[in-house]
């Protein structure tokens, strides 16, 4: 496990754990729930019949009947004998004295070896018969499992209890594992997990990037006991709030040559054996580690690097751990980021008390009132205004089953009351369109108001707000102790039809919804806290892109914290902070579509202090067609901490800045930051340094703009520049002698890349997966379209390959060296452009924007077989050197900076300049020796003029030009 040595095995006497306190001790009538009973299914719950065929019965019939649901099933002990399926939008809960119990038997067949050996198996859409199982996805959405125990027994190494690899409002929650001899407790996970238990297993979780590839919330858990980790890892966004670590080799163990985004505060590490935490890639800024006021007891190494073998030791027996940071680190505006470890701790006397959680109870079940024994329908149709009101003035907790909850007025809750819901889809709030209350011009007007400084409580409940231009989803002024979790805002994305299919959310270009009555952008926020309110906030999904915004908290300086939100799809913001103190926001996730969110500030920061940012993911889909100044926008604000910020996108498009100060005019172009104060101080001033590339006294200076983004730069063999501006079509030229523009190409071809042969040629690579030839100077019908042949070496041919690649799943090596099995050749047959086969069908993709390696790139270059070629590899954030060989493939990679994202271009004296927001120069050892910062972020870079000694740079909307001391290779 540790720097390629065999795992490291404890024997340790550990005793089997007592059964868990149940969280649901009575049975919740809800009629539209299924109730895993024997007088309605061959159930035994004895723990020796198998209950497997008994249980997937009832999870069937939840989704024959409401599609999308509850199974309850009461205690008791179930064996299951095979991989039970949990299709899309189910929930399993727990009731009972003591929590019910899955038991794998001793020496069950077919648990024995090999892997996907699941117990619980969450997955997608039930198929139809015949049809394949498909694993649960980032479609996934509203399922669960709570207040259930998995006990594996002996004889079945390759079990797992449950494998989650579910998106938004899906969860584990309340659980123990008792994995003993089994693999883990659990492969792959969601958004978010509470309270769980891991008791041996060689793991109690092991996982990858999550489906959505958002971050991972563990919160109020504990692990003990694993053979070889307590979780295995790679890019999770592991969120660890309040975990307990003891007896282990090692807590957090990240996969070698994988990156992690670990934030873990307030938690607890106690006897591991070794480095309790095992760090990889740990010179690039791809790797984000973050602890904060975690105790260790009998932990003689914190922290162990894989690659370089370093450690870093613990400060005694017992000691706190203040603060450690590994990653880019930014002190403040204006200062130079710098990947290393900081590591502040202190000796402890004794252990200190384990850090109270800061979510509240709920009030016993069996003081829960139903609300329709109060008269509520929940049929959708009914109006239950009032018997929302009675059951609330009335009762401080109240039960909402399963059900649409018509209502046609501001439900306002006193200081106590809990509403209880456990399905937030199933389980809603609905206001119908155009309620006269909330229609019209006027103020915001919510649906649902807690009272200030209120102790409320609101979980898995759905609010809908409808076609309501005046609606408020919630309003919340309750206080510090209050509480909101596992709540849906309704509308947009994640809904459903009654028959279960899903809705459609968009029209058939994607530019509004299906109905035009229902505009964007046409209510107030989703969730508004304000005036003074506060409280924890946990596992929220906010997409409803007819709101203003997900998240709206203003005029506030109660303590807050957000756990698990994630807000999507608004066309104008995402969260918005106005006048705020005193919050910390962990594992916030926002998601910008194509439709509408292409101008979307995600993160609008207006005059707040003393806010806290940890896992903050910034992520654009695939589909978006233009850049955006910036994801986090601050103004007059002091005392932020972002830790752990992840701005990514596998479109060409992610945001240009991740932050930008506008009171200091400053932007932060890093995509990933481990650690950034912003004081509120206007940044220190940073006086030029001499290059040692560029010439004398050179400036870079602005040729020309007005674009939208041009990329695929390249010269022809005067030094004339040429760039595409794919959006509009549109190919340029930059004369360099007369320093003018001119369009020479405005055909619908939409063209990507560009590249000349030996006889001036232009070819022009198309996101359709095409490839054709003009002469620039040329009548505009004179057009040749190359057709692909069968790779072959072509020995004094020059290969145009591409100078970047997008590959998420880790496969950048195996890409690269690869032979590709096609060549497009030049009208003069001195060039060739190898391509893939998946190329050839780049035009039946749906995304504007294919991942396709020749489509994606952002320019191509020239290839020789006697020098190294340098390919970006964006995701990575590396550049590695190959060996070109005479067919185009690649060989012999080698690692050679630890920087990369888009242009790549190199100087006479082997000088390789890499763009990856400014552009960082590299002698030819991969030493870097410059960094030549330019106003917008560059996307390609060429060196052109009649000398070849100007090095132009693409960037978004603008050409850019600098003098160099050296020739361009």
């Amino acid at each position: 496990m540790w720097k390629g040595t065999s795992p490291v095995f404890l024997t340790l006497l550990i005793a089997m754990p007592s059964l868990a306190t149940s969280y649901y001790t009575v049975r919740l009538d809800d009629p539209k729930a299924v109730y895993l009973t024997r007088d309605t299914f061959p159930v035994h719950a004895d723990g020796v019949a198998d209950d497997a065929n008994a249980l997937q019965q009832a999870i069937n019939k939840v989704q024959e009947t409401t599609h999308k649901g509850i199974v309850f099933i009461p205690e008791g002990q179930y064996r299951l004998g095979k991989t039970v399926h949990v299709w899309n939008g189910i929930r399993l809960i727990g009731y009972g004295n003591r929590r019910p119990v899955f038991i794998l038997g001793e020496n069950t067949p077919g648990f024995q070896e090999g892997s996907g050996k699941y117990m619980v198996h969450f997955v997608g859409d039930r198929p139809e018969e015949g049809r394949p199982i498909r694993d649960a996805n980032p479609g996934t959405f509203y399922s669960g499992m709570s207040n259930i125990d998995i006990e594996i027994q002996d004889g079945n190494p390759a079990a797992i209890g449950v494998r989650s690899h579910f998106a938004q409002h899906c969860y584990l929650a309340h659980m123990d594992f008792r994995i003993g001899s089994g693999k883990a407790g659990v492969e792959e996970v969601g958004n978010e997990s509470e309270d769980l238990h891991f008791f041996g297993g060689e793991f109690g979780i092991t996982m990858h990037k999550p489906s959505p590839s958002w971050p991972f919330l563990l919160i109020d858990s504990s692990f003990e006991g694993q053979r070889q980790a307590a979780i295995e890892t790679e890019e999770g966004g592991l969120t660890i709030i309040r975990n307990q670590f003891k007896g282990v080799p090692t807590a957090i163990a990240i996969r070698k040559n994988r990156a992690e985004e670990l934030w873990m505060k307030d938690s607890r590490l106690e006897d591991i054996t070794g480095p309790a935490l095992i760090i990889s890639d740990e010179r690039n800024a791809r790797t984000e580690i973050n602890l904060e006021n975690v105790v260790c007891a009998r932990v003689p190494i914190l922290a162990g690097y894989r690659e370089s073998g370093k450690m870093v030791a613990g400060s005694g027996p017992m000691y706190r751990v203040k603060a450690f940071t590994h990653g880019l680190h930014i002190a403040d505006l204006g200062g130079e980021p710098e990947i290393k470890t900081t590591c502040d701790t202190t000796e402890l006397p004794s252990l200190p008390p384990l850090v109270k959680s800061d979510i509240p109870d709920l009030p016993p079940a069996d003081t829960w009132v139903n609300i329709t024994a109060l008269g509520a329908k929940g049929d959708g149709v009914t109006d239950d205004t009032a018997a929302f009101k009675e059951t609330i003035a009335r009762y401080r907790a109240v039960y909402l089953p399963t059900g649409h909850y018509r209502v046609t007025d501001t439900i306002a809750l006193k200081p106590d009351t809990v509403l209880v819901g456990l399905h937030p889809y199933a389980t809603q709030i609905v206001l119908p369109d155009s309620t006269p209350a909330f229609e019209g011009v006027g103020g915001p007007r919510p649906l649902l108001e807690t009272p200030k400084g209120g102790s409320n409580i609101v979980t898995g409940i759905g609010l809908d707000t409808g076609l309501n231009s005046r609606a408020v989803a919630a309003k919340w002024m309750a206080g510090k102790d209050s509480s909101m979790n596992d709540v849906r805002f309704l509308g947009g994305h994640g809904m459903y039809n009654p028959d279960g299919t899903r809705r459609i959310v968009y029209n058939t270009n994607r530019t509004g919804d299906p109905d035009p009555k229902r505009r964007w952008d046409s209510q107030y926020w989703s969730l508004w806290i304000t005036d003074g309110g506060g409280g924890t906030f946990k596992e929220i999904w906010t997409p409803n892109a007819f709101a203003q915004a997900g998240l709206y908290i203003s005029d506030t300086a109660t303590e807050g914290r957000i756990y698990a939100l994630s807000s999507e799809h608004h066309v104008r913001n995402e969260v918005k902070l106005r006048n705020v103190s005193n919050w910390q926001i962990y594992a916030l996730q926002i998601e910008e579509e194509r439709g509408e969110g292409p101008n979307c500030l995600p993160v609008d920061i207006d005059n707040c202090n003393n806010i806290t940012f940890a896992n903050l993911y910034l992520y654009r889909v695939i589909s978006t067609y233009s850049p955006f100044h910036c994801a986090v926008k601050i103004k007059s604000s002091r005392n932020l901490r972002f830790r752990n910020v992840h701005a990514y996108s596998p479109s060409k498009f992610t945001f240009d800045n991740t932050i930008f100060d506008q009171t200091h005019d400053t932007e932060i172009r890093a995509r990933e930051i481990a650690s950034l104060n912003i004081s509120g101080n206007p940044p220190e001033f940073r006086p030029a340094r001499e290059s040692p590339v560029l010439a004398a006294g050179a400036r870079v200076e602005k040729l020309v703009g007005g674009f939208n983004n041009i990329d695929g730069a390249t010269v022809d063999a005067t030094g004339n520049v040429y760039f595409v501006d794919a959006r509009f079509q549109r190919i340029y030229r930059w004369s360099t002698e007369s320093r003018d523009l001119a369009i020479v190409s405005d055909n619908a071809h939409e063209p990507v890349g560009l590249a000349f042969d030996k006889s001036g040629n232009l070819l022009v690579v198309t996101r359709t997966g095409a490839v054709y030839a003009f002469r620039p100077d040329g009548r505009e019908d004179e057009i040749t379209v190359l057709q692909s042949v069968p790779t072959i070496p072509q020995p004094g041919l020059t290969a145009i390959l591409p100078v970047s690649r997008w590959r998420d799943a880790h496969d950048f090596i195996d890409v690269n060296t690869r032979p590709p099995p096609l060549q497009y050749l030049s009208p003069d047959h001195t060039t060739f452009i190898p391509a893939t086969e998946d190329f050839k069908n780049a035009g039946l993709m749906r995304s504007s924007f294919s991942t396709v390696d020749l489509v994606r790139a952002y320019g191509l270059a020239a290839a020789s077989t006697n020098r190294p070629f340098y390919v970006a590899d964006e995701f990575g954030q590396k550049t590695w050197a190959f060996t070109v060989n005479p067919d185009g493939s690649l060989s012999n990679p080698k690692l050679f900076a630890e920087e990369g994202e888009a242009g790549v271009t190199t100087d006479v004296q082997g000088n390789v300049y890499v763009a990856a927001g400014n552009i960082f120069v590299y002698d030819p050892s991969g030493k870097q020796i410059d960094l030549i910062e330019v106003p917008e972020r560059p996307t390609s870079l060429v060196f052109g003029g009649k000398d070849r000694q100007t090095l132009f740079i693409v960037a978004r909307g603008c050409l850019y030009g600098v003098r160099s001391k050296f020739k361009g290779r």
